[in-house]
């Protein structure tokens, strides 16, 4: 007797828990299908906020066949003229020149900076977007380059956007990313594992969808740097001197194609900054993609197809980081939690020191002629973020000069080698 009332109690236990699981799957089945038709009926207004507040650009006509196709649907979906476009993009930069990305253009309430300081900050800002706004229209570069959303980083709690390009104190902003993501600070300062591996941890690689969502109610910004200082910090510090075993193959790779037979001088053990050069020449012509550490902006974080909030740039590291942060409300989370270390690294790099001071060094290997088609590589960036790249011209080598020494050493050879067989 007891022994059936155990087994029936169990029967109806088990009977149970059975409707309870049956329940909750039609329940979250339920939640699962309304999000869905929720997500397909607002998916097309949230992409036309994004054109809209002038946060993407929609390809003009002619080159609409070669954009991706979400990008196709995006365009179909908002139905925007070429005039209905210019206007919302004036728009877009009239209501972010008050430096906000919210509708709203007072002073944020805790902020700490002056009324002049905060007001040159802004200014300097809306005329970076501006200028940079201008470049684009001027190469019609809106849809040239789509969207590309594999690095940045999101943060949907923070409403934060950020295009992380390397070599620019991406490492700093990387550190306050993970800050972000819940790592403790004392944590971060002993952990091996490389920082970025940790941020994608926490800020996986988005879809383009997954910023086309994010860009109307977000704050987002990248930091630009003059782009020859970027390579030749992105040489020294992978290439040169680099002991990551893919640069160290790349490294052996780029002697192994540009190095020529040399005499008598010694030859180093990592290529040259001529070397490197070539490289990233014939890379370029044939079209190949370029190592994110000397990737141009323009087709790396996209800016002419994303309208960004705020140009950063290293030369003013140290203001317009403290702007983002105070303007994203995060001065409780970030401000002073950089370790010592990064401060002064900071430091130089908004002083432009070291790879500044040796950037005469690097550019007296290459020849005029070089330097012209390493320009063109990236002089759209020089472009569009207002850096000048005459000052090279002073620093390489006239081809005329390199003219005279080719021919030098060629006509040297030929009488070594007739004395010896006299001899």
């Amino acid at each position: 007797m007891i022994i059936r009332l155990c087994y029936g109690r169990r029967v109806q236990t088990s009977l149970k828990l059975v409707a309870c699981a049956l329940t909750a799957l039609f329940y979250f089945g339920f939640l699962f299908r309304e999000s869905m038709n929720a997500f397909e009926q607002n998916k097309d207004k949230a992409e036309a906020a994004a054109v809209a507040a002038g946060l993407i650009q929609p390809p003009a006509k002619g080159e609409l066949k070669n954009a991706p196709s979400l990008f196709k649907r995006f365009l179909k979906d908002a139905s925007l003229n070429n005039k209905t476009h210019k206007t919302l993009r004036n728009l877009a930069t009239s209501s972010s020149s008050a430096g906000s990305y919210t509708s709203s253009s007072t002073l944020n309430p805790v902020y700490e900076y002056s009324e002049e300081i905060h007001s040159a900050t802004e200014n300097d800002l809306r005329q970076r977007r501006q200028h940079l706004q201008e470049i684009c229209e001027k190469y019609n570069l809106y849809s040239f380059y789509p969207p590309m959303p594999k690095e940045f980083f999101i943060s949907p709690g923070h409403s934060l956007v950020w295009c992380n390009v390397f070599k620019a104190a991406s490492s700093t902003w990387m550190y306050y990313f993970n800050i972000l993501g819940g790592y403790d600070p004392k944590y971060l300062q002993k952990v091996e594992t490389p920082p970025i591996e940790l941020a994608r941890q926490r800020f996986p690689r988005p879809y383009l969808q997954d910023l086309l969502d994010s860009l109307p109610s977000s704050l987002s910004f990248l930091f630009a740097r003059d782009p020859f200082e970027r390579i030749v910090s992105g040489y020294r510090n992978k290439l040169e001197g680099g002991k990551n075993s893919y640069y160290k193959w790349l490294a052996n790779r780029i002697i192994k194609r540009f190095r020529k037979p040399q005499m008598s001088a010694p030859k180093p053990k990592g290529p040259t900054f001529n070397e490197f050069v070539q490289y990233l020449i014939e890379q370029h012509a044939n079209q190949k993609a370029f190592n994110e550490h000397w990737a141009p902006i323009y087709n790396f974080c996209t800016p002419c197809s994303i309208n960004f909030t705020i140009i950063g740039k290293v030369e003013t590291f140290n203001r317009d980081s403290e702007y983002i942060i105070r303007q994203a409300g995060l001065e409780s989370l970030l401000l002073g939690k950089l370790p010592k270390s990064a401060l002064k690294r900071i430091g130089n790099l908004s002083k432009g020191a070291k790879t500044y001071n040796s950037l005469e060094k690097y550019f007296s290997e290459i020849k005029r002629s070089t330097l012209d088609q390493l320009i063109d590589i990236y002089k759209l960036d020089f472009e569009l973020f207002d850096y000048n790249y005459t000052k090279y011209y002073d620093y390489v080598i006239p081809d005329e000069v390199e003219t005279e020494r080719t021919s030098s050493s060629v006509t040297l050879g030929p009488r070594n080698e007739q004395s010896l067989s006299h001899n």
